[in-house]
C-alpha cells in the first residue's frame, strides 16, 4: 500500500517527463561548474606555477623551504638540493621541498 502511493506520488512510471529529469540536473552542473573555477582552476594554477620554480632553481638562488628554512643553494641535482644555511653548515634535502624564492628585499 505505502509503496504504491510513493511511486504514483513520485511520478518515476514510464510516463514520467524526461526533460524533468534533465531540469534536476542542472544545479548539480551548476554546482560542479562553481567548484571547478573557485577551487581546481586556481589550484591547478599554483601547481603549475611551483613546477616552473623548481624546475628553474640554480646554483646561487636564495630560497625558503617548506619548513621554513632560509638558505641559498649551493648544490644542484636532479631530485636534490644542498642548501647552505650557514658559513658551515649544508643541508642536503629533496628538490620538492623547496616552497618559493626569497626575494632581495628579504633578509
Amino acid at each position: 500500500m505505502l509503496t504504491s502511493m510513493a511511486w504514483a506520488q513520485g511520478g518515476g512510471g514510464a510516463g514520467s517527463d524526461p526533460s524533468a529529469s534533465l531540469l534536476s540536473l542542472i544545479p548539480f552542473l551548476l554546482i560542479f561548474i562553481i567548484f571547478y573555477f573557485l577551487l581546481i582552476l586556481p589550484q591547478q594554477r599554483r601547481q603549475k606555477k611551483q613546477r616552473e620554480v623548481l624546475a628553474a632553481l640554480k646554483k646561487g638562488d636564495k630560497v625558503v623551504t617548506s619548513s621554513g628554512i632560509w638558505g641559498t643553494i649551493s648544490n644542484l641535482d636532479k631530485e636534490t638540493v644542498t642548501l647552505q644555511i650557514a658559513d658551515n653548515t649544508k643541508l642536503k634535502m629533496q628538490r620538492d621541498n623547496i616552497a618559493r624564492l626569497r626575494g632581495d628585499d628579504e633578509s
